[in-house]
């Protein structure tokens, strides 16, 4: 299946897409493309955000662009990994089969599904500024992200290590 058909089934059913993405076999390359996708989603949801920000202060735009850049493309991938190794600790204590493969599947999985509403936060911060709306849309997706990796951890920790 491609990506978009499978972030649309992620809607219908975390652990289905998990398992599915587990059964194509433990490939590093494919998980680190999934991170730096997501990763890159997350900088261009930033986007209509800094630029009311920059309008709205006289700044330069390019400055506020670049930070955002650093901290989405290079920092936030070592963070993520680190995330998910400690997800995948306290997994394991809590009685987790799986794999750090699995648990960095789930998590990075989880950001990258739900990134369309990340892009939809960033278009509301950006069009409408802050206020109720903007507080409804960051709910929503944190909500989705969490179901999406609560639900991915509880199908990959369920699996044999292979």
């Amino acid at each position: 299946m491609s990506a978009l058909t499978d972030i649309a089934a992620t809607y219908r059913g975390p652990g289905g897409v998990l398992r599915r993405l587990l059964a194509r076999g433990q490939r590093e390359d494919r998980v680190l493309a999934i991170l730096m996708a997501g990763c890159a989603l997350v900088f261009v949801a930033q986007w209509p955000r800094l630029a009311r920000e920059a309008h709205l202060k006289g700044q330069d735009l390019n400055p506020l662009l670049g930070a955002s850049l650093l901290g989405w493309i290079i920092i936030m991938p070592l963070v993520l990994y680190l995330l998910a190794g400690v997800a995948h600790i306290i997994a394991r204590v809590l009685g987790g089969r799986g794999s750090f493969y699995g648990a960095r599947l789930a998590l990075f999985w989880a950001l990258l599904a739900a990134s369309p509403l990340l892009l939809l936060h960033g278009l509301v911060a950006g069009f409408i500024g802050p206020g109720p709306q903007l507080v409804l849309v960051g709910a929503l997706w944190c909500a989705v992200f969490l179901w999406f990796w609560l639900g991915g951890m509880v199908a990959v920790e369920r699996r044999e290590v292979a």
